[in-house]
């Protein structure tokens, strides 16, 4: 594409505009029928063939459309009612949604203009969570004097490599070998979400299967109304028992492949190509060696790996979104054997709009495992 003629908007006209706008809103400029089933192998629609009353996002691939409004709701800190009419979600009759549209051509031409048409501006970067930005900075509230930043120690030099962080971690967790004597790991424990916890069980088969069940207490039509999370080695799919499932859309089903890699340790230079270090960082209490991936059909990740003990300790991944990236951040903890491998036995998942854990109580390698536990039930 031909290099663009970058253009600076005057600040004070920028101000204006963000200020005049300053409801941008949740569910941005479309209104939406209730969410479609995606299917891996259809051919991909755009928002306007699924959607209702596209204007702004016409010609985005329908399956970005959520996420850009999960996005956008983040962003300012409200939800869909902000935007739409309860039950009539199609309907312009609030003056929010104008806004958001304005809002989001806005973003879209600042970005055009001014950064050759990379997504440097966001939603988040006017509103930070707060459905009206601040344009101004606080005024002084204390006779005492400003509180100087506490100084920061710069990471020590590291001479660590990429081949050399991920020797350490596959070394950490029990060596390649003991990893290629497992095939199946079959778990129990609980999912906490909102401060509850749900009986959970995690299936993994190598090379890249995985299913979790969470046993939910509610019933239908006189059967356990469990919940279903699935990859089946090429697509992933959701659903509950007694009900037909869905297929993941596009991001949904990638980010559950890299979930379910059976020995990521093994794996994560063959499934991110484009894998280089990056800077050192603290990451709760632990400095960290950074390793930042990307590879087709993955989406972006940045791992980090503890400098004392070698293991992962935290994995963020970044969906792409019309609107901007989002990220999900999960953070492995309390690492112990099972058999002669060691895995994470509690993980959090942490999202913009959410967050659990899931906590292991046992678990046991080689069990046999049906490939068919994993496919989606028709």
């Amino acid at each position: 594409m031909p290099e663009q003629t970058t253009r600076r908007i005057p600040v004070r006209s920028l101000f204006r505009t963000i200020f005049a706008a300053a409801a941008a809103v949740t569910c941005g400029s479309v209104a939406f029928t209730p969410q479609p089933v995606y299917g891996q192998a259809a051919e991909p629609k755009t928002a306007e063939q699924v959607f209702q009353n596209i204007t702004q996002l016409k010609g985005t691939p329908a399956d970005q459309v959520m996420p850009a409004m999960n996005f956008i709701s983040a962003s300012l800190g409200v939800d869909c009612a902000f935007c739409h009419v309860q039950g009539k979600p199609e309907a312009d009759d609030k003056p929010q949604k104008k806004t958001a549209r304005e809002m989001m051509a806005m973003q879209a031409m600042i970005n055009k203009e001014s950064f050759r048409g990379q997504r440097q501006v966001t939603c988040y970067s006017c509103h930070r969570g707060s459905a009206r930005p601040v344009s101004m900075p606080p005024i002084t509230e204390s006779d005492a004097p400003p509180k100087a930043a506490a100084p920061t120690t710069p990471p020590p030099a590291s001479t660590a490599t990429v081949d050399s962080i991920i020797e350490k971690y596959v070394t950490a967790v029990g060596g390649a070998e003991a990893m290629r004597q497992v095939s199946t790991r079959v778990m129990k424990g609980v999912i906490i979400a909102g401060g509850v916890a749900t009986a959970i069980d995690v299936i993994t088969k190598a090379p890249n299967k995985r299913i979790t069940i969470t046993h939910n207490a509610s019933m239908t039509d006189g059967h356990p109304n469990d919940s279903l999370t699935a990859f089946d080695g090429k697509a992933g799919w959701m659903g509950n028992t007694g009900r037909p499932a869905r297929d993941m859309s596009g991001p949904e089903s990638e980010a559950s492949s890299l979930d379910a890699e059976f020995a990521l340790p093994l794996r994560l230079k063959e499934i991110f190509p484009q894998l280089r270090r990056g800077r050192p960082e603290e990451i709760l209490g632990m400095q960290c060696e950074v390793l930042n991936g990307s590879g087709p059909g993955r989406p972006t990740v940045r791992l980090y790996f503890d400098t004392k003990s070698g293991v992962l300790v935290r994995m963020v991944r970044y969906a792409e979104t019309p609107l901007g990236r989002s990220p999900t951040q999960i953070d492995y903890t309390d690492y112990r054997a099972i058999g002669s491998v060691k895995i994470p036995f509690q993980w959090t998942l942490s999202r913009t709009n959410g967050r659990f854990t899931i906590h292991i109580n046992e678990g046991t390698e080689n069990v046999p495992v049906d490939d068919a536990k994993f496919a989606k039930p028709m």
